[in-house]
């Protein structure tokens, strides 16, 4: 039998609580590396990567339902712009035909916009070429944030439909007949040689129909900050490559058309030009001369025999002519065409046309001018 030894080292009551120590590190050690770790991380990467995933495809619905929706705007719009058009169609007849003004007041100068087409939110829409290459509709919600921050470009490389090159040097300002003219104006959306927005229009069209009404929406909305619902229609009858004119509709979006509103038909017309419509050929109106006529050749009359000196009669005495109204006018020296001043057409008139005047509306009309239709002086 082996007798167990018992050693002793010295100190040894000293070093029995070190070991103690070192027996449960030990132990704490061996049940560490029992656990499984590769286990426990695997899960929280594997969630990292389902998380990614679902956020991906999150972004990708958000953007389809914001294409999708994008869409349905633009059908909505164009379904109200043909809805639109027959509406207009039917109430053409009431235009009255051009006599000296740029252009008319219709539908009580009230745009034909729907409850559901006002909005605040900006954008613009162009109808596409028909199958005669001709405009339709153009509208947009115009503000601060779609007008032009760069230079206009070139537009001399679109031809709209019915488009000629040809100038009467004595007779326009400008020399040129046509313009390439904006449906909606350059200054409000920056659109420029977009040939769903250009339409084939004479100067006086351009500078005298169109301008004042673009200029006055820009106005509007840069001292307001508001927003313009705007709308013009070119007036193209029958297969006629050259519109007759275009319908311009605008009303303030935030204060409900109290800022701006307007409902205007502005005439495609030159004056001293005689335009045809179909194919946009045009010429010169010259005044009928009548022929000279030869005087038949007569005999020579007798010589006459003296006649005895009339009696002197009594005139009768003058009768006084009633006094004219003398007043305060506004003639345009463009269009020959005379307002009192508070008349609507005074405030959109250039500086450079207007004309004051004192004197009765007899003198005026005496003069060869016209009174105006709006305010009938």
């Amino acid at each position: 039998m082996k007798k167990r030894t018992n050693v002793r080292f010295e100190g040894s009551k000293k070093q029995k609580p070190k070991s103690l120590l070192y027996l449960g590190i030990a132990l704490f050690s061996l049940l560490f590396m029992l656990q499984p770790d590769a286990e426990v991380d695997q899960p929280v990467v594997q969630e990292d990567k389902i998380e990614d995933v679902e956020v991906t495809e999150s972004s990708s619905s958000k953007e389809e339902q914001k294409q999708e929706a994008i869409a349905l705007k633009e059908e909505e719009r164009e379904e109200t712009q043909e809805e639109f058009v027959a509406i207009f169609e039917e109430e053409r007849e009431d235009i009255p035909v051009y006599a000296t003004d740029a252009y008319t007041t219709i539908h009580n100068n009230r745009p034909y916009f729907t409850k559901k087409e006002m909005t605040t939110e900006s954008f613009e829409y162009y109808s596409e070429l028909d199958g005669l290459g001709r405009c339709g509709p153009a509208i947009a919600c115009v503000g601060i944030e779609t007008m032009p921050t760069e230079k206009r470009g070139s537009i001399g490389m679109v031809k709209p439909s019915g488009w000629h090159t040809i100038r009467y040097d004595d007779l326009i300002d400008g020399k040129y007949l046509y313009n390439r003219c904006h449906l909606i104006g350059y200054q409000l959306t920056g659109e420029n040689a977009n040939v769903n927005n250009l339409i084939t229009g004479t100067r006086y069209l351009n500078m005298e129909g169109m301008l004042p009404f673009e200029n006055e929406i820009a106005d509007y909305i840069e001292r307001t900050n508001h927003h313009v619902l705007y709308r013009v229609t070119p007036d193209f009858q029958g297969d006629d490559l050259v519109a007759k004119g275009v319908l311009m509709e605008a009303i303030s979006v935030e204060d409900n058309g109290k800022g701006l509103m307007f409902c205007v038909y502005a005439y495609n017309i030159q004056p001293g030009i005689r335009i045809d419509y179909a194919t946009g050929n045009s010429e010169r109106i010259e005044a009928s001369k009548p022929k000279p006529q030869k005087k038949p050749v007569q005999a020579p009359k007798p010589a006459p025999k003296p006649v005895p000196a009339p009696k002197p009669e009594k005139k009768p005495a003058p009768v006084p002519k009633p006094e004219q109204h003398q007043a305060t006018y506004i003639i345009n020296v463009n269009t020959g065409k005379f307002h009192v001043p508070s008349c609507p057409s005074v405030k959109r008139m250039k500086d450079s046309n207007k004309l004051e005047v004192q004197g009765s509306r007899d003198e005026l009309v005496s003069q060869g001018y016209s009174p105006c239709l709006n305010c009938n002086p």
